[in-house]
This record gives C-alpha cells, structure tokens and sequence, in this order.
C-alpha cells in the first residue's frame, strides 16, 4: 500500500490567540498522543492556537493499524514543509515538536513565514549512540531556538549537551531527574505534570518574546 500524507491537519483554537505553533509529533506515537494533548490544551488556554499532523507514515498506520518505522527524514521534512506553506493567517508563526518531530521542525524553520523553534526532547543522538550526533538541524536555523530537556534524556542528557559547543540562539532549559518525556522517577521529590506545565509556561513565554 503506498504511503498517505493527505496534507491535513487538526486546529485546536484558542480565544483571542496571540500567536500559533504547528506541533509535530514524535517517532513512535501521532498527533493524538496524550503527551502531544496534554502541551496541545494548556497552550491553547493560555492563548496559542496549535496545529497538529500525522507525517505520512503514521497516518497510514491510522488508517491500517499497522506499525511501520518513520518516513526518511526528506520525506519528513517534505511533509512539514507542505503545512508550513498551507498556514495563512496574520498571527506570528512558530514550530514545534516533541523528539523526532522537534528534528524536523528546525530543518524547516527557515521559512520566512517562521518566528522560532520549539523541542521538547530533542533528539540529540539516538540511544546510546552518542557519537552519532543529530546537531546540524540545530546549526542551521537561523532563527530563536528553545529545547525543553529532561537532565537524564537518553538521547541527549544535560552532560552529553554541556560537551556540545550550540549557537547563543539556543535557549536550553533543563527538567530535574526528568526522561525523553520530561517524566521524573517519583524518588525525584518532582511530577510529571509540574515538568509539563512549567514546559508550556516556557514555551509561552519563548512565543511572547519572539512575536
């Protein structure tokens, strides 16, 4: 079965919105996962619209069930690229991604139409593989960037990241004892849900300052 990219995506719009993100998703859950939702619902109260998709791999596995791994990276960034041309409205423009989508989301963020870049996880290198760094997305965007980072990320924990010699546009913000997901282990004294709401709170105030 050939691979499907309907170029659609799903708007959840917020009153009075001061700015919009198209949001992208990580290599092993859509648009739809509860950690996408989660970030998705309280950017949207606090007034960003936010645009989501599935990349063509993964809306063939909605309409089949069936698992298969991540388009290659051009075809990935093709499919971003395609939504980035589709938005039309007058508000400030940023992208975003959790891990994989996070990747993508910087290699296109040098549209003219783009204000910043948003990584919550970003994939530095894949798990334990640390010299196969995935820096150049980073390196190449012209534009303000943020990485919302768990300390202990096993792809890119604050250690590996403090060897790495990243561009003054790059914003890093680090979350204690947090993983790939910003999740703590409950011995940390932190939450989950104190690292995710403070993760959007950041990321509203990076879409302020860069509007």
């Amino acid at each position: 079965m050939s691979v499907v990219d309907d170029l659609t995506w799903h708007l959840d719009k917020a009153d009075n919105a001061i700015a919009s993100i198209i949001f992208a998703h990580g290599a092993g859950a859509g648009f739809d996962s509860e950690f996408m939702q989660i970030v998705t619902n309280g950017l949207v109260a606090k007034g960003i619209n936010v645009y989501r998709f599935n990349f063509p791999y993964m809306q063939q596995r909605a309409l089949d069930g069936k698992r298969r791994p991540p388009n290659r990276m051009p075809a990935l960034e093709q499919s971003f690229a395609e939504r980035l041309a589709k938005y039309n409205d007058d508000l400030p423009l940023f992208v975003a991604g959790k891990s994989m989508g996070s990747r993508v989301a910087a290699l296109v963020s040098n549209d003219e139409k783009v204000h910043g870049v948003i990584a919550l996880g970003y994939p530095f290198h894949p798990p334990k593989k640390l010299e196969k760094t995935r820096l150049e997305p980073l390196l190449q965007t012209t534009k303000p960037v943020l990485i919302l980072q768990g300390d202990r990320d096993a792809l890119g924990n604050k250690q590996d990241i403090d060897g790495y010699q990243l561009p003054k546009t790059i914003e890093l913000q680090f979350f204690a004892d947090g993983d790939h997901d910003l999740k703590p282990r409950v011995r940390s004294g932190h939450s989950h849900q104190q690292h995710l709401a403070q993760a959007i709170s950041s990321m509203v105030q990076f879409l302020e300052q860069h509007s």
